[in-house]
């Protein structure tokens, strides 16, 4: 299902930044006000995981794509890009629909993304969980 919304062409842009010029550790992307557009709401250079959760809003939606780094479990430094799908149990029931049926416009646009996180709640975003799906799809 798609509900119409646009995706702007700055939110590929820092995609490809992230993805290829390594100059973004995470993105994070939300529905404009009139819920016509997607549209990069931050892009971040240098942080922790931690601090990317803490971007993440409570009780909003968002979209987000995360520079993960983790140690693979036999060893060895490893790299996926995540893409989250962060919807909220304590969002409103508007916004989690329109979330959820305008994922697809940004998420086909994307190539390489290596994981993708269904977020309602924190324990489903959090580092050991995401840790856990990179392991297992290495």
């Amino acid at each position: 299902m798609s509900s119409g919304v646009r995706t702007n062409p700055e939110c590929l842009q820092k995609y490809q930044e992230l993805k290829l010029g390594k100059t973004l550790k995470y993105i994070i992307y939300k529905l404009n006000d009139d819920y016509t557009e997607i549209v990069v709401e931050k892009a971040v250079e240098s942080a922790t995981y931690d601090d990317f959760l803490a971007s993440l809003p409570e009780n909003e939606p968002r979209y987000a794509v995360y520079d993960f780094d983790y140690e693979k479990s036999e060893g060895g430094q490893r790299n996926k890009i995540v893409f989250y799908s962060w919807n909220p149990d304590t969002s409103k029931i508007r916004h989690k629909m329109v979330y959820a049926s305008s994922k697809i416009a940004l998420r086909k646009q994307m190539d390489g993304v290596g994981i993708e996180i269904q977020g309602t709640d924190a324990s489903e975003v959090d580092y050991e969980s995401v840790l856990e799906k990179a392991q297992r799809s290495a």
